[in-house]
């Protein structure tokens, strides 16, 4: 592929031999990711949904909302993998959780030999299966507190931000990866997403879940933004509950989180966590009334199957997690919700 692409209103020719990048699921995240990197002159190719990708190839890609307002043009965009050149030198993996280990797969031969796959999705299990695709010497894990969505084909929107994006090596002790973690780290930041190195990548992530968890579903099953939930006593009770089991297991897997206990993470979740992202609307949500698969799996379902594994009682998130299941077979057919996020 030659491609040439866009920034804030100019055209950038891209460098002979720069590094390219790939994006792997562009949703709304990835696209805001994708067209943040083109904005600051890297090549990016975006592998996405048909009507996303041919409104951008006709239009450019706009980006509005928090990070500031974009319009990028030159962007390579393809709708299957067969049609990706490469190999790049990082792939930023946006999928769904349910869609990580086939999208991965598909990656693997892409992927320079000396780059780099960076998970930024949601859940657990998401690294793992990558570290199986394509080798654990080249896979960086993310954790993701902005909130993203799609207004129309070709125009994403950024509409909440918690914290910076944390990058990491899932091996710590892996000096090349955590030098990758940090060059990447810093590029993210250089294209005005705020994103820093972090040393702590697997409690990171387990912290992303305990705040998915408890929002995610009963956002989902209420209809209502993320900021109603702790209002009502009883929801309140049921975030306890579900954070409390969650952090129970997260211990029992050796993870180190940043609080002593859950009532340390309760503090920082109701006093600053869901303050900040009070408007936003459950993903999960979005993706039952759009009649497509959620990660419900990967989060909840997560906490429930390793608690079991280790003995630890999860009856708040095995029942949310059964519930939000049995909410997704009814209704409207499901759209194709590959390469999204």
């Amino acid at each position: 592929m030659r491609l040439s692409h866009a920034g804030r209103g100019r055209i950038v020719t891209r460098v002979a031999g720069a590094d390219e990048i790939l994006i792997a699921g562009a949703g709304a995240l990835g696209s805001v990711v994708g067209g943040l990197l083109a904005a600051a002159g890297w090549p990016v190719t975006l592998l996405g949904r048909p009507a996303h990708m041919e409104a951008i190839g006709a239009s450019g890609l706009a980006i509005d909302g928090l990070f500031g307002t974009h319009r990028i043009r030159g962007l390579g965009c393809a709708t299957d993998p067969a049609q990706l050149d490469g190999p790049y030198a990082a792939v930023f993996m946006t999928v769904k959780a349910y869609d990580t280990a086939a999208m991965a797969a598909a990656m693997e031969p892409h992927l320079a030999r000396d780059g780099f796959l960076l998970s930024l999705q949601n859940g657990l299990g998401n690294v793992e299966a990558a570290e199986r695709a394509v080798g654990a010497a080249r896979v960086l894990g993310a954790r993701v507190i902005f909130g993203s969505e799609l207004v129309a084909p070709g125009h994403a929107r950024v509409t909440v931000y918690a914290d910076p994006v944390l990058i990491g090596s899932p091996d710590p002790t892996d000096t090349r990866r955590r030098d990758a973690a940090a060059r990447w780290a810093a590029e993210l930041s250089a294209a005005g997403i705020p994103a820093k190195l972090t040393g702590a990548l697997t409690a990171e992530l387990w912290a992303k879940v305990l705040y998915n968890a408890a929002l995610n579903p009963l956002g989902a099953l209420l209809g209502v933004p993320y900021g109603d939930l702790p209002v009502d006593r009883d929801t309140r009770m049921i975030m306890d509950a579900v954070i409390e089991e969650a952090f129970a297991v997260a211990r029992a897997e050796g993870v180190e989180l940043a609080w002593p206990d859950a009532s340390g993470y309760r503090d920082v979740f109701y006093g600053r966590l869901v303050p900040s992202t009070a408007a936003h609307r459950s993903s999960m949500l979005q993706d039952i009334e759009h009649g497509r698969p959620t990660e419900i799996d990967a989060i909840n379902g997560q906490v429930a199957a390793r608690g079991a594994a280790h003995g630890v009682p999860t009856p708040v998130n095995a029942t949310l997690a059964r519930l939000i299941r049995a909410r997704t077979r009814v209704g409207r057919p499901r759209e194709d919700s590959r390469w999204s996020a």
